[in-house]
């Protein structure tokens, strides 16, 4: 009952913009931790950003800090992942993701941490 659902890829030219949405469903934001990762073909899947329970505290990728941004609408239940200057390495499936807190002052990009997870949506960025 408790799921989470991306939209918002595509494909998009290297140094444009997407804005990724994850609909939660089953509970509230304020009561769980959300991120969103990436896997690349081939590879595991990269912490990209995350952000507590009530917006009180939000954590970035050093490859993304100042470039994306993540955030929650509490009334719509979602959250979105506001993305610029993408480059080509950025291609991949992204995914939301979200847990249970274990901590009330930050939140995880360590994926193995959560244990809610979407079936992701493609972001290509190419020329």
């Amino acid at each position: 009952q408790l799921q989470v659902v991306e939209s918002g890829g595509g494909l998009v030219q290297p140094g444009g913009s997407l804005r990724l949405s994850c609909a939660a469903s089953g509970f509230t934001l304020d009561r769980f931790t959300l991120a969103w990762f990436r896997q690349a073909p081939g590879k595991g899947r990269d912490g990209i950003s995350c952000i507590l329970s009530g917006g009180g505290f939000t954590k970035y990728a050093d490859s993304v800090a100042g470039r994306f941004t993540i955030s929650e609408d509490s009334a719509k239940n979602m959250v979105y992942l506001e993305m610029h200057g993408l480059q080509p390495e950025e291609s991949g499936v992204y995914y939301c993701a979200a847990r249970r807190p274990a901590a009330r002052t930050h939140c995880t990009l360590f994926e193995t941490r959560y244990d809610i997870w979407g079936q992701g949506t493609q972001v290509t960025v190419s020329s």
